[in-house]
């Protein structure tokens, strides 16, 4: 018969060990957005010389570059916008779960009924999905205007950001030589 006592245990209790991975999950999910600091690089923001072909330009190649932190800034705005109605707020979380699950902390490509699905569509039909979900909610008014100032913030500072610093990956370059 051994005794265990003053021994160090190897690893971590089973509980402990899903919270690090969760961790490392949500840091590697998290890594894969642009830094913050690339995005608010002051030096880099400028009105567009040769005017709106330059800025639609510009707003094409920063949202594609950008996307995922652009829809946490949309997000941050409509959150802020539902404190004052919990009902809203609580099926804002829910939804929030669903982002951070679909689109945020995803390291593999979503597959649905044996296809990838892009990045771009899951975006896509996430916003949909959190506005008309919400829209069910009492705080439309509140919601259709975090949108439109969601979506006038980015808009804005996309079509500000110089482009010529960002590093593109080969496909922000198809989507930047496909406009």
């Amino acid at each position: 018969m051994t005794t265990t006592y003053g021994t160090i245990p190897t690893s971590p209790p089973p509980n402990l060990e899903y919270i690090s991975r969760a961790k490392q999950r949500i840091k590697a999910g998290l890594g894969t957005r642009r830094p913050w600091k690339t995005l608010f690089n002051l030096r880099s923001l400028k009105i567009p010389a040769s005017g709106i072909p330059e800025a639609v330009s510009r707003v094409r190649v920063n949202v594609s570059y950008f996307r995922m932190n652009y829809a946490m800034v949309v997000l941050l705005i409509l959150f802020l916008s539902l404190l004052w109605h919990p009902i809203s707020l609580i099926v804002f979380l829910l939804l929030m779960a669903a982002w951070l699950f679909l689109y945020f902390l995803r390291d593999e490509p979503l597959v649905l009924l044996g296809r990838f699905v892009d990045d771009r569509l899951v975006l896509m039909v996430m916003a949909v999905l959190t506005v008309a979900v919400l829209l069910l909610t009492d705080a439309t008014v509140n919601i259709v205007v975090a949108v439109v100032v969601g979506v006038a913030v980015v808009v804005a500072h996309a079509a500000l950001r110089r482009t010529e610093d960002l590093f593109l990956g080969e496909e922000e370059e198809t989507v930047v030589g496909a406009a």
